[in-house]
């Protein structure tokens, strides 16, 4: 059952905030007051088509109360009885996802780190299949995908990259991927035809503003050192490497590009995004009640997902769903169906709790 003084409550508090914004305030005032009048906009919808509904209801029940109605009025008056019940319960469960508490981080950016883990140059080629995916994805949702850093394979793929990719919600959309992500196929260098198993490490952060966490000179070291190149006119000759510590959390991060201004901002960003993950993760650990409410720990060493080449199939552990069309999806193209998926039972299970 939906309570109807918190929906009565909203409605009102999105009526206020129109009419506050209509009074002229200050920009960063009327810039607050839209945010949050834009947020409420959606929920608000729905409560007037719930009450509107409701009330017809009522209406339509105490026509059939009256005795004299003929049999043909109220033929049609209970077929529309049937129709609203069905619309008032999509309402009622539309209404309740809305009021679902947020996570603050939703509507942000994202920072995507891809670490190659066991099997070796596999792994590595395993790591590159993963950014690419994830590469499509981004473009075909609309995101723009920068590269921060990036350590190349010996045959290929990635050691480690890391990218930021940008978009509204992107966060909401690609925070499940973290975990371990699992390959099962035949490498190209498999003379005997047999299938190897190897693992990449997926962590995806919300990328944070410098209002989101202050960052002090005193408590962070700059190195710089010269960069690896790719060989031949390639080679990079310039100390270009940045390297940040971060001092109070011993956090470290490196940007590796030719330029060395370029290589601080990327390291800035990365040390950002680890420092207020780091933080959320703290403010999650202290409310492990609502921790239970996640699909899967979320945990970066949980095993997630597997990617099997000669089954053509891709498993998500945390939902036992099963696709065959492994490469479909590894080109990304219909990895929404994935992440749907995983948000829609996210949601059922934060339903469920808020019900208990």
């Amino acid at each position: 059952m939906l309570d109807t003084i918190k929906l009565k409550q909203l409605s009102e508090r999105h009526s206020n905030l129109e009419q506050q914004m209509a009074a002229n305030p200050d920009p960063e005032t009327y810039v607050a007051l839209a945010s949050e009048y834009s947020h409420l906009g959606g929920v608000v919808e729905k409560i007037k088509e719930f009450q509107t509904a409701t009330d017809e209801l009522a209406g339509l029940v105490e026509l059939l109360g009256d005795s004299e109605i003929d049999a043909e009025m109220k033929e049609m008056a209970e077929l529309e009885v049937l129709e609203l019940k069905e619309k008032i319960t999509s309402l009622t469960e539309a209404i309740k996802l809305l009021l679902l508490p947020k996570d603050a981080a939703d509507d942000k950016s994202a920072v995507l780190e891809i670490r190659a883990g066991t099997g070796g140059n596999e792994a590595a080629l395993f790591a590159g299949d993963l950014f690419r995916m994830y590469e499509r994805h981004a473009a075909n949702c609309g995101w723009k995908v920068e590269v921060l850093s990036a350590s190349d394979g010996d045959a290929g793929g990635y050691k480690e990259v890391i990218a930021a990719i940008s978009g509204k919600g992107v966060f909401a959309r690609l925070k499940f991927e973290s975990g371990v992500h699992r390959v099962q196929r035949v490498p190209d260098t498999e003379t005997q035809g047999r299938v190897h198993t190897s693992a990449a490490t997926v962590a995806v952060l919300p990328e944070a503003e410098e209002i989101d966490i202050e960052i002090r000179n005193e408590d962070i070291r700059i190195d710089t050192m010269r960069a690896s190149g790719a060989g031949g006119q390639h080679v990079n000759t310039t100390d270009s490497a940045v390297r940040i510590t971060h001092i109070p959390s011993g956090i470290v991060v490196l940007s590796t590009e030719k330029s060395q201004h370029q290589n601080r901002a990327n390291a800035m960003k990365s040390l950002r995004a680890k420092l207020y993950d780091m933080e959320r993760q703290k403010a999650d650990k202290e409310r492990s009640d609502s921790r239970k409410g996640q699909v899967g720990s979320g945990d970066r060493s949980e095993r997630i997902r597997t990617y099997n080449f000669p089954q053509g199939r891709l498993s998500d552990h945390r939902i036992n769903l099963t696709l065959y069309k492994l490469e479909k999806l590894i080109a990304g193209e219909g990895l929404d169906e994935v992440i749907d998926a995983l948000i829609t039972d996210h949601q059922a299970t934060l339903l469920a709790a808020e019900e208990t």
